[in-house]
């Protein structure tokens, strides 16, 4: 029999108001429902609101160290359960299990980033103008939070979203992506069993236009942090700004991976294979956007296509598979509208671009690795987000054409380089637009103790991660002694 899940709201399992509940499927076999989730509304907010509200006053005043030994204990809980974990993943996600175990990794260091930040949580001392007046700087947690997190990466985006909010002294409504609700479960398990009091830690499922608004909307709630795309993270962050709340957003990419003459060739198929196909493509930082000369594009797309074609699809569990499913029916239905589209304008399809129904994965939502040729900027495949494994190859005359065809656009995530002039490098790093950059490195790489955030229609408010962790989740407060 399926399990039924609960809401978490001040240490409790609860059911939400409306008595409703939805299922989480496995996206390679969507006869398989994984679990049922409760279908909550605002009265679920409210109530989640509430509890974190009432907890605020005792956890904003434990000593922050004290806060930091719960992700101490985490680490040790993850590395325990990684397994477990990494086996949700794949069964709600779709990713493969080698690539579930990285996020599981990934999550582990952030926390070890993230637990150490618990003692720089530091203000400063600046000299007064008046010799008696000793003057300095504390920073201080909001108040109730909101933690809106996406499907791609839902147990690292989550939990490096909670943990630096509540290691600040904020208390938290979380919100995960509906079709992964599962593995939401077991964070909130994790941060129980790490010894965060009731009422720190709120957990709401359901609707994301029903639960975001109610989030975004409530007066209470201080400051949101975001990741999704851009279309609901604008609104998103308009509602809460306009209430006078603080917004963080990492939204959609169109990231460019630019191939110069004197590139590895061997070396760079690989990167870009990295970062456009592998996870599906649902990396909001992975390559969409391919330019390249047009005296090696032949070359580069013989031997992408090549790669493309080499990659196993099937069940994320086979451990000959390069790429499990997408995620869900709605993002094939994208995909193949996309390919579509792409046809229609004038690309051309070098490979993929359809449903894989063959040996057994008619019952999932599996799709071939695509490559589109003979793409310009007036078409719809150069500038939306795709999130699937879709590259689209841009011809160019020039490294100044190549870098102005990067800029092009609405995003500006991530992007990387491939070359070995190092003055074309660092004129690259210095003029592209984007807030995450690369040499010779897939677009998608990154590390846990480095900021991390995009520009323009990418990013709102401060970065995620790194030494900028905890700027999001504090605010100055200026203090004046005179004895």
């Amino acid at each position: 029999m399926t399990e039924t899940y609960f809401n978490y709201i001040d240490g409790k399992w609860v059911q939400a108001k409306s008595g409703e509940v939805y299922a989480s499927i496995n996206p390679a076999n969507a006869e398989i429902i994984l679990g049922y989730f409760q279908k909550s509304d605002q009265r679920d907010v409210e109530i989640a609101i509430e509890a974190a509200e009432k907890a605020f006053k005792t956890w904003s005043m434990v000593a922050v160290p004290e806060r930091g030994e719960v992700l101490f204990k985490l680490i040790n809980l993850l590395e325990e359960q990684k397994e477990e974990l990494a086996t949700i993943i794949t069964k709600e996600v779709g990713k493969t299990y080698k690539n579930s175990l990285g996020e599981v990794q990934k999550t582990i260091e952030a926390m070890k980033q993230f637990s150490g930040e618990a003692t720089r949580l530091t203000g400063e001392t600046i000299p007064s103008n008046d010799p008696e007046i000793f003057g300095y700087t504390v920073r201080e947690p909001l108040g109730v939070v909101g933690v809106i997190a996406p499907y791609n990466f839902p147990l690292g985006i989550g939990v490096w979203k909670i943990a630096p909010a509540i290691v600040s002294g904020n208390t938290v409504v979380f919100k995960p992506a509906s079709n992964t609700s599962l593995i939401s479960i077991k964070i909130i398990e994790l941060f129980e069993k790490a010894g965060v009091p009731k009422g720190v830690i709120n957990m709401v499922t359901g609707p994301g236009g029903v639960i975001g608004g109610a989030i975004g909307n409530h007066p209470k709630i201080k400051a949101v942090s975001f990741t999704g795309s851009t279309e609901v993270g604008m609104s998103l962050g308009r509602a809460v700004t306009n209430r006078g709340g603080k917004m963080q957003a990492e939204m959609g990419g169109k990231n460019a991976s630019i191939i110069l003459e004197d590139a590895d060739l061997d070396e760079t198929i690989k990167n870009v294979v990295i970062s456009g196909f592998f996870d599906n493509g649902q990396r909001c930082t992975g390559t969409s956007r391919l330019i390249v000369p047009k005296s090696i594009s032949k070359e580069v797309i013989s031997r992408l296509v090549e790669a493309a074609e080499s990659l196993t699809i099937g069940d994320g569990f086979d451990e000959a598979s390069d790429n499990g499913p997408i995620i869900d029916e709605n993002q094939l239905n994208l995909y193949l509208e996309h390919i579509t589209d792409a046809i229609q304008d004038g690309a051309v399809l070098e490979c993929g671009g359809n449903r894989l129904i063959d040996n057994g994965l008619d019952k999932g939502y599996f799709i071939a690795p695509t490559v589109f040729s003979n793409v310009n900027r007036d078409m719809r495949i150069f500038r939306e987000e795709i999130f699937a494994p879709v590259i689209a190859v841009i011809e160019v005359d020039s490294y100044e054409k190549a870098l102005e065809v990067a800029n092009d656009s609405e995003f500006g995530l991530s992007s990387t380089i491939y070359t070995k002039d190092l003055a074309k490098a660092m004129h690259f790093v210095k003029h592209i637009q984007t807030g995450v950059t690369h040499v010779n490195i897939p677009s998608n790489y990154f590390e846990n103790q480095y900021p991390f955030g995009g520009k323009k229609a990418s990013s709102l408010g401060p970065r995620e991660q790194g030494s900028t962790a905890l700027e999001f989740w504090t605010e100055y407060k200026t203090v004046y002694i005179k004895a």
